[in-house]
């Protein structure tokens, strides 16, 4: 490992040295003070006095940076030159702080900017990288003004919104038939040959080719053609995609499949890639191929990939990193007081398809997550260990919220499911029943909200039949007879393509079964260009989806080709997004939209036209951080040789979390791509970096408020403040 003393001995390069006379030739006062200074303790104070200065008659600057907790109200007071303001006084005041980078597999990284920029002046080395350089002329530019903010103005999100297809336009909708088409051909192809059959699936002897399509075409309404048939190695999915794969993408993939990375894609969800490319719709299916296809980092830190939630290394018997105990199955998952998550030992483990930045490659990498769909239907066992796991809920203090997710909770079959749906549906009845005899201020939470986690809609609609339908509205009214008030499909589009005529149908029966149906998008570089989350919204709200959060994408290195830096995903938020804020006065209306899920199409559409909006964007912009919660309030104190910055999170302080918050204070995350490799890449993707410029101005987050439509119904009584099953002794927090 290279050591501190040499890493400043390396000497920097011509580009490097060029971008630091910029930086000296359009701040004077910067370079009087960096070659005054006799050391980089002289840098610091100098550049420190010179920000204070400066920023002596902008009061909301200052209580920002010396707030321990700034409120939403803070951040919305600031100006733009402000957050450099912050960003400089941040960067000084953790000047030589060292960080465990698990970018780089535990390597400490040691963030002193001002430092390396003395180095540079003075001797020409510190080994700081043109990204690190870039990063720094723009926050002087943004300090003093010389560059100020530019927010677009409707017409222009639209006009960006313009440049992707939904799924849903005719032309789309004809190229994906045409897809299906030659997928169904090569299968058919292959079945003959005798390399791939099934015994549900099968042709009856003399059946003409005609017929052999016209009857695959009837397969394909069945999700299990898809998982019969789903795709498993590289060369195959060259193969259905009429080889057009390039060399450098499948030497990649062969290196996955070695490496032992699983391959599933269904051939329904293949379908939706391009082939023949239309000129009106060059590289919209980005954010779906990228989903399908592997990068070089996943290939080589697999086997070497982390856990990213502390909480998915839990020891039995102990608790967990937010001090939760928890049943002595790897079951359920808990963060918060109120919610938990059951993972069913059902098909439900699996998904549709296999996501390229899966939150879950840890839990593939180690086993515990597979794609052998026979091996994982239920054993005995299940029907022994479920109403145990349902005892946790009924018996907990504060919980009023399952949400039953995998893999995907959909990928359960109807049997499976239902018995699954009517547990809860016993727990919930026990649990009420237990308030009886409990008096007033000792009662518990009761259950309000059941939650399905699924991409089932996105990945293999098919998967949504009328019989499945049937099962949920059952339970629906079942369930509002004993308290349970929100009922609610968590789904997972990426991609305004991803909206097709066969995921509005399985919506559209998801919706008439009563349950609201929300959105999660994970952020990642092709879903960040753009208009892209902005046309995602509104096709989305157009089929009866409302938009949950937007997530940014997590994990290491494995993960840094999808990695859109957290910068980016707060311009998105007060650039882009900002257009299909639902103003106040609509709020109490929408949060009422639930109570009739039937008509939610019609109303989001009403609301729209009423309210003006080209869209509803009624999620909030977060990360999973890596201790406990999800937040989007951040400041970012460092930055490293490379350009990559140093984030310092708080937990969301207008939620409820787990007492331990407390105790294990501010998250750090070291983003794994600075802003210029971001921007490279946006260019190598044919995006123009200039639309993109002011992303290097957002160094500060704080989450957005929560629409009250998330919010937990209320009680008529008063829930007890006693927490049960929470040991903060002893919680794995390290």
């Amino acid at each position: 490992m290279t050591t501190l003393a040499e890493l400043d001995r390396i000497a920097i390069t011509v580009k490097t040295h060029r971008l630091l006379q910029t930086l000296l030739g359009e701040n004077p006062r910067l370079e009087e003070i960096m070659r005054k200074a006799m050391n980089e303790t002289e840098a610091l104070v100098g550049v420190r006095n010179w920000v204070l200065d400066e920023t002596r008659d902008r009061p909301a600057a200052l209580a920002f940076y010396a707030s321990k907790h700034p409120t939403r109200e803070d951040f919305d007071a600031l100006e733009w030159r402000d957050f450099a303001a912050i960003r400089i006084l941040d960067y000084i005041d953790n000047a030589g702080r060292e960080f465990k980078d698990l970018n780089l597999r535990g390597e400490l990284a040691v963030s002193n900017p001002f430092r390396l920029l003395w180095l540079a002046v003075h001797h020409g080395t510190g080994g700081a990288k043109p990204g690190f350089f870039e990063d720094m002329l723009h926050l002087f530019r943004q300090f003093t003004g010389a560059r100020s903010r530019t927010l677009p103005m409707r017409e222009r999100v639209e006009e960006w919104m313009a440049r992707y297809p939904s799924g849903l336009d005719p032309r789309i909708v004809l190229l994906r038939q045409e897809n299906r088409e030659r997928i169904l051909r090569q299968i058919i192809e292959r079945m003959g040959r005798g390399e791939i059959s099934s015994r549900k699936f099968r042709f009856e002897e003399g059946m003409s080719e005609e017929e052999r399509l016209a009857k695959a075409r009837e397969w394909w309404n069945d999700m299990n053609f898809h998982l019969t048939f789903a795709i498993r190695s590289p060369g195959l999915l060259n193969e259905m995609l009429g080889n057009s794969l390039d060399p450098d993408t499948m030497k990649v993939l062969y290196r996955a499949r070695d490496a032992g990375i699983p391959f599933f894609v269904n051939p329904y969800y293949l379908s939706l890639l391009h082939v023949r490319v239309p000129y009106f719709a060059i590289g919209a299916d980005l954010a779906i191929r990228y989903y399908v296809t592997y990068s070089t980092q996943l290939v080589e830190e697999f086997g070497q990939i982390v856990a990213w939630e502390k909480e998915d290394l839990v020891e039995p018997g102990k608790p967990n990193a937010a001090g939760w105990i928890l049943p002595p199955f790897d079951n359920v998952h808990r963060r918060y007081p109120d919610v938990a998550i059951l993972i069913p030992d059902t098909v439900g483990r699996a998904c549709g398809g296999l996501c390229s930045s899966c939150q879950r490659m840890f839990d593939f990498q180690r086993g515990r997550f597979n794609f052998d769909l026979e091996e994982l239907r239920p054993k005995a066992a299940w029907s022994q260990k479920l109403p145990e796991l349902m005892r946790y809920f009924q018996e907990d203090s504060q919980l009023r919220d399952i949400l039953i997710t995998g893999g995907d909770a959909l990928m359960s079959s109807d049997t499976s499911l239902e018995r699954i749906l009517d547990a809860v549906l016993d727990m919930a009845r026990a649990k009420r029943d237990a308030n009886r005899g409990l008096p007033a201020g000792e009662k518990r939470a009761e259950i309000v909200r059941v939650r399905l986690g699924t991409r089932m809609p996105v990945y293999l609609p098919q998967r949504v039949t009328e019989e499945l339908a049937a099962i949920l509205a059952e339970f629906k009214a079942q369930a509002s007879a004993v308290g349970v008030k929100q009922f609610i499909i968590q789904t997972h589009f990426e991609a305004p393509m991803e909206v097709t005529p066969e995921s509005q149908k399985a919506v559209e029966r998801l919706i008439r079964a009563g349950w609201t149906v929300v959105n999660q998008l994970v952020c990642t570089a092709a879903a960040s260009r753009r208009g892209h989350s902005s046309k995602l919204r509104q096709a989305l709200n157009e089929i009866g989806i409302i938009p949950y959060y937007t997530f940014v994408v997590k994990g290491y290195m494995e993960n840094n080709f999808n990695y859109a830096p957290i910068a980016r995903v707060v311009q998105e938020e007060e650039e882009e997004k900002v257009l299909g804020r639902v103003p106040a006065e609509f709020h109490e209306r929408i949060k009422g939209f639930p109570l009739e899920a039937e008509l939610m199409v019609e109303q989001m559409t009403a609301l729209r036209n009423e309210a003006g909006l080209p869209f509803l964007a009624t999620d909030r912009s977060v990360l999973n951080l890596p201790a406990v919660g999800k937040s989007l309030t951040f400041r970012t104190v460092g930055i490293t040789r490379y350009g990559r910055r140093i984030l310092e999170f708080d937990h969301d302080r207008t939620r409820a979390h787990s007492p331990i918050i407390d105790q294990t204070g501010k998250v750090v995350i070291i983003e794994s791509k600075s802003i210029s490799e971001y921007l490279q890449q946006m260019d190598d993707i044919g995006e123009d970096p200039a639309e993109y410029a002011d992303v290097f101005g957002y160094s500060l987050g704080e989450t957005e408020p929560r629409m009250p439509i998330y919010d937990y119904p209320p009680y008529d009584f008063e829930v007890t403040k006693e927490i049960t099953n929470l040991e903060l002794e002893g919680a794995a927090t390290g």
